[in-house]
């Protein structure tokens, strides 16, 4: 699961219609679905700031609102401003950066539930992903080029490479790079080594380096095709086609019967590899000690992933192993003494998965039963 990384279409200006669920979602956390098609604040500069109107278009002179408004720090390069008149709204703000890109801003109630959801899905992750890998070893032994072999080699890399799965807009706009918008001469093979050098979304160069045969097998063939694309696969008509982003969720659905995506294989890789790294500490004796400890193993976790330790910390390590090696009981997660290898041939969990996963499904059941109401 470890690989080697050395650091080196314009859309809509609407925000999507909600779904049921997003309405239930905001509902729940004492917040409003909103969307800027609604009337909304607009702003305008003024002088050496900005001056604010409402949905009226008077000019807004409420210091609360205003206060507000200030704490969303929106920067002052963005355009097409639409800030939410309602200070329980799920979206607070969006605009366009400097590159005509829609920002938001959201309501910290709305962001701490969406990641409450995001760590929510580890658990089912964890159980599915036997089932993932061995349906994945099972399209591998297509001997054509096929679609099925094509995304069956993106997910294997997802899952040990973990380089993100990429976006044609990212690749079109920034020049960064995914696997599904890897081009054919960032990779080179040596035997079974198969060697990535790209731009990656944070702007840095990146190397990753994974030793795998069927990935080097497919990839040989992969690169003997026309087109600057890496991943495309042989259609019916014996046509090259590309592998998109869509492509690589809608097979992980299929594979697992659930509304897995490629961000899963991430998330969680960051808790798995974060718990290895705390625990390979000999441990703590103060709480100085264990948050610098966190700080370099998220640091270490980061530099695998390809993000900044913030990034890393907020969005790829569930917080509940934070939250466990502050208070010193991390290690009732019983790993084995020795990291394990990555197996040429995954269809089961390695011995740090089957831990950690174990663990986490206790701390979900316990969270559970507390969360019973008394009848």
């Amino acid at each position: 699961m470890s690989p080697r990384r050395v650091p080196r279409r314009r859309q809509s200006t609407a925000s999507p219609g909600p779904t049921g669920d997003s309405v239930d979602t905001a509902r729940q956390n004492g917040l409003r679905w909103v969307s800027d098609v609604m009337p909304g604040i607009k702003r305008r500069a003024h002088h050496r700031s900005f001056a604010y109107s409402g949905p009226d278009g008077a000019d807004i002179r409420d210091a609360r609102t205003l206060q507000r408004i200030n704490d969303l720090a929106i920067p002052p390069a963005w355009t097409s401003v639409w800030i939410c008149p309602h200070e329980r709204g799920h979206v607070q703000a969006t605009g366009r950066d400097a590159r005509g890109r829609k920002q938001y801003r959201y309501h910290p109630r709305w962001r701490e539930a969406r990641d409450e959801r995001k760590y929510d899905r580890m658990v089912a992750f964890g159980e599915a992903l036997p089932l993932i890998r061995r349906r994945v070893n099972r399209d591998f032994k297509n001997p054509s080029l096929s679609r099925e072999r094509v995304l069956a080699t993106v997910v294997r890399l997802l899952d040990i490479a973990l380089i993100r799965v990429g976006n044609r807009e990212y690749a079109r706009d920034n020049a960064s790079y995914g696997l599904t918008t890897m081009q054919a001469d960032q990779v080179r093979l040596d035997g079974s080594r198969v060697r990535f050098a790209f731009r990656s979304k944070s702007g840095k160069h990146s190397i990753v380096e994974v030793e795998d045969e069927r990935v080097a097998r497919t990839l040989r063939r992969c690169t003997t095709l026309p087109g600057e694309e890496l991943f495309q696969y042989l259609g019916d008509d014996g046509q090259p086609r590309p592998i998109t982003s869509d492509d690589v969720n809608a097979y992980l659905r299929a594979l697992s019967g659930d509304d897995f995506t490629a961000k899963d294989f991430r998330t969680w890789a960051g808790s798995v590899l974060t718990v290895r790294a705390l625990l390979d500490h000999d441990g703590h004796e103060s709480a100085t000690e264990a948050r610098r400890e966190l700080v370099s193993a998220i640091k270490a976790v980061a530099s695998q992933l390809g993000n900044t330790p913030a990034v890393c910390r907020s969005c790829y390590v569930h917080p509940w192993v934070i939250d466990a090696h502050l208070r010193g009981s991390l290690a009732e997660i019983d790993l084995p003494a020795r990291r394990p290898r990555v197996p040429s041939i995954l269809t089961t969990l390695s011995a740090d998965e089957r831990a950690i996963l174990g663990w986490l499904q206790a701390r979900t059941r316990a969270a559970a039963r507390v969360a019973e109401p008394a009848l």
